[in-house]
């Protein structure tokens, strides 16, 4: 047998070089095939080779909604579960998530959620992918990071929780059969803050979360530079790296220069000290914390988030606060002024956050006054400018003193620069690079970045939310794509809201709506009442009584016609109606509001 094997492969072996367009491929099995050209054998290599397929759900081309998945043979796992902020266009949409429709077609492959970190932007999601997928699917993060997702699930009165693995720095974790997943810390805004190391039989990837490299951070626990470095020696297949401070240049200063600007404001504060802050930010909030009492100043809490932050971190550890600091919001009035700090949430503006309620001096305890300081330590998430420039202007008009980053150092960013992407990717040296968790500018100048680091050009990835990047021994590279894309959360409703709801809110808040009701004989089928007109939003009824006067008499016009005929049916009146009053409002007005026939029988 083996000689004619042999024999076969010789015989084969003359027809490649007599015949250049045929070529020959001896398989594992002694198969011999027979195909037409060098692409071909190729192709069957590669369809032989192990893969890896890692597909982002959300965090590319956008700020927040951070998921991703890692796909290998018949299992799956989940890097992060995060939500983005609706912008201006999403009217009444509170948050925004990934949409789970590939997850949930393939929640049986499910073998583990892994975390970086606790912020919003990639936690927020995950009770809302719990009610798609196994609750026996386990979560993989830090202490800190694993008691903020149980309040996820506290506030939505999930009971049922998954279970929870606690994880620290070098942790290593091998889930299903070929999954094995390592923990490396990494400095951030937030404690337990890590990236993630994936390994399978195709190759290696690793996600760096979000990052930045501290070298004095408050707690003292920095970025594992050494580990990082022994992980790029070894080698890793693709690095998927934070991409939102791309843009900057040189390095990120350290949170503990922040501390030292805190110091300064706290140090000419004569009155009240209003800080709004990321309830998240543990080692900032410690920072306030310290210098307040160093100050003699109690601190009051306002902000549901904040107030279950102060909870779990002063329970873990992670906040320490002396015994009499804190106060009731309600007590602060009993307090001289220049013995108070008011911590409270609304850095990005929102309507009904605790400093957007102080601004507008609505809020039901604290009445913003001359003489109060008023920090803003964040910065505007894009989108969100208006936002908060809103809020500095009304709390100018009060005579507060207001400090934000413009015009002093109260906040650092908790994400990498580009010298600090520059060492990222010295120490990881990847065969191929993907900037995540960003904005299309950020991911481009990542890539920049990137290939002034050595790396080539044909090396490095752009990828889209919904991409299938495959891993192979052979390479990287874009194959495939899956369903991608936002699910709207307004109120209780998931998914409920889509693109034809949020455009008929936006034609509402442009030109309002003009409603228009019928009294109809249900035997006759004559209109007996109306047509009445009643508007909201567009136009003041005092000013408009000539426009709506006109709107009836050429709604009775259109009727006519439909009146001798006795139609019984609504359907004919309503469309008459609708196409009747949107012609002749814009002919006199130049506006498209909403039209809403509403025909009662009696």
């Amino acid at each position: 047998m083996e000689k004619t094997v042999k024999k076969q492969q010789k015989s084969r072996k003359g027809k490649v070089s007599e015949n250049r367009k045929k070529a020959v491929y001896l398989s594992e099995n002694s198969e011999i095939k027979e195909v037409k050209n060098i692409k071909e054998i190729k192709e069957i290599k590669e369809n032989k080779e192990e893969k890896m397929y890692v597909i982002p759900l959300g965090g590319l081309d956008e700020i927040g909604k951070n998921m991703t998945l890692v796909q290998y043979r018949d299992e799956i796992i989940i890097i992060d579960c995060g939500v983005g902020f609706p912008g201006e266009g999403l009217l009444g949409i509170d948050l925004v998530i990934p949409d789970f429709s590939y997850v949930e077609n393939n929640k049986s492959k499910i073998k583990g959620l892994f975390v970086t970190h606790g912020h919003e932007d990639h936690i927020g999601s995950i009770p809302y992918l719990y009610q798609k997928i196994d609750k026996e699917v386990s979560i993989f993060s830090g202490k800190l990071t694993l008691a903020l997702i149980e309040g996820k699930f506290e506030n939505l009165k999930m009971r049922d929780l998954p279970k929870m693995r606690e994880v620290k720095n070098r942790s290593k974790v091998k889930v299903g059969k070929y999954f094995n997943v390592e923990f490396i810390r990494v400095t951030h805004s937030i404690a337990d803050s890590y990236s993630i190391l994936v390994t399978t039989p195709a190759g290696t990837a690793l996600f760096t979360g979000d990052f930045k490299i501290d070298l004095t951070p408050v707690d003292g626990l920095g970025t594992d530079l050494a580990r990082l470095a022994q992980i790029g020696e070894k080698g890793v297949d693709l690095l998927l790296a934070d991409s939102t401070n791309s843009e900057v240049e040189g390095y990120t200063p350290s949170e503990r220069t922040v501390g030292a600007a805190f110091q300064l404001e706290f140090a000419k504060a004569k009155g009240r000290i209003i800080v709004a802050a990321f309830a998240s930010h543990i080692h900032r909030l410690q920072q306030i914390v310290t210098i307040a009492e160093s100050y003699g100043r109690k601190i009051a809490i306002d902000g549901r988030s904040l107030v279950k932050v102060f909870e779990v971190a002063q329970k873990m550890g992670y906040l320490k606060i002396k015994k009499d600091t804190m106060i009731p919001l309600s007590d602060v009035e009993n307090e001289k002024d220049n013995k108070v700090v008011i911590l409270c949430t609304g850095t990005q503006g929102e309507p009904m956050a605790s400093l957007s309620r102080i601004a507008q001096n609505i809020h039901k305890h604290t009445k913003i006054k001359e003489g109060d300081t008023v920090i803003i330590s964040a910065t505007p998430i894009p989108g969100n400018e208006k936002a908060v420039s809103k809020n500095i202007n009304n709390l100018l008009k009060y005579d507060a003193e207001v400090i934000f980053k413009k015009v002093a150092g109260i906040h650092v960013s908790g994400h990498a620069s580009k010298k600090e992407q520059e060492l990222m990717l010295n120490l990881i040296k990847p065969k191929y690079f993907m900037p995540v968790h960003g904005e299309y500018k950020m991911l481009k100048a990542h890539i920049e970045t990137a290939i002034a680091t050595g790396i080539s050009k044909a090396n490095t990835l752009l990828g889209l939310n919904g991409n299938k990047i495959e891993i192979t021994q052979s390479g990287v590279k874009i194959k495939g794509k899956v369903s991608a894309g936002a699910t709207f959360i307004d109120g209780l409703g998931v998914g409920d809201i889509g693109q034809t709801v949020l455009r008929d809110r936006q034609q509402l808040s442009q030109d309002g709506v003009i409603i228009v009701v019928f009294t109809l004989n249900k035997e006759t089928g004559k209109i007996i009442a109306g047509p009445e007109i009643v508007t909201r939003g567009f136009t003041y009824s005092k000013d408009s009584d000539e426009l709506i006067q006109g709107t009836v008499e050429h709604i009775n016009e259109k009727l006519a016609k439909l009146e001798d005929s006795k139609i019984k049916d609504w359907q004919p009146i309503k469309n008459m109606t609708k196409e009747a009053v949107a012609k002749f409002v814009y002919s006199k007005t130049k506006r498209n509001p909403v039209i809403l026939p509403i025909i009662m029988e009696v």
